[in-house]
C-alpha cells in the first residue's frame, strides 16, 4: 500500500484488516487538506495505520491509533516509526476501542478517524464515548467510515453531522461537537 508522496507501508496478508480505500484516503485529507498540519489525529480501529501514516506524512504533530489486533498494532508501530519526523509524537495502543477510549480522556484531537469492520456494534458505542470524553477538539472533526449496508449515522448526544460523502460501496460521516461553527454550511 501506497501513502502521500509515494511512500509504501507494510500490511498485513489477506482480509484479517480491511484497508480504507485509497479513493476513500484521498478524499478525507483532500476535505481536511487545510487542517493536518500541527493537529492531533485519533485513529480508532486503526488497522496497520495507513490513515495515521497519512496524517504524519502530512504533518500532524500527534497521531494515536487504536487497534485491539496485536499484529496490526505491531505493524502500525513499524509504519508510524518509519514515517514519523522528529518533531511528531505517536502512540500505539493495542486493545477494545471503547474502553480504550477512557484512558484519553485527558487529552482532545483536532481529527478524528473511526473505521472500524462494517457489521460491528462499534459505532455508536464509540461515538457516545468519544462524546462522553469529551476527546474531539472544539474546532475538530471526526470522520466516520461505514457501509451504508450496515449502520445509518445518527447525531449523538453532543455531536452533529455536519456532512455526507459516498464513494461506491463506502460513506463517510463527519462530525462536530454541536453548535460550534456555527457558519459551517455542509
Amino acid at each position: 500500500m501506497r501513502i502521500y508522496g509515494n511512500r509504501q507501508l507494510k500490511t498485513l496478508p489477506g482480509l484479517e484488516t480491511r484497508p480504507t480505500p485509497a479513493r476513500v484516503r484521498e478524499a478525507v485529507f483532500n476535505i481536511w487538506q487545510g487542517a493536518i498540519a500541527q493537529c492531533r489525529w485519533l485513529d480508532l480501529c486503526a488497522g496497520t495505520g495507513a490513515m495515521g501514516a497519512e496524517a504524519l506524512c502530512r504533518g500532524a504533530s500527534l497521531v494515536v491509533g487504536i487497534d485491539i489486533k496485536g499484529k496490526a498494532c505491531s505493524i502500525m508501530q513499524q509504519n508510524w516509526q518509519h514515517l514519523a519526523q522528529p518533531e511528531q509524537t505517536f502512540q500505539v495502543v493495542r486493545g477494545d476501542v471503547v474502553g480504550r477510549l477512557k484512558t484519553l480522556a485527558d487529552q482532545q484531537f483536532d481529527r478524528i478517524y473511526f473505521d472500524p469492520p462494517y457489521a460491528s456494534d462499534l459505532y455508536n458505542p464509540v461515538l457516545e464515548a468519544i462524546a462522553h470524553y469529551q476527546l474531539l477538539a472544539d474546532q475538530g472533526e471526526l470522520a466516520v467510515e461505514y457501509s451504508p449496508n450496515y449502520w445509518t449515522p445518527q447525531p449523538i448526544t453532543s455531536l452533529e453531522i455536519c456532512r455526507q460523502k459516498v464513494y461506491g460501496n463506502t460513506a463517510l460521516a463527519f462530525y462536530r461537537l454541536r453548535g460550534k461553527d456555527e457558519s459551517f454550511d455542509p
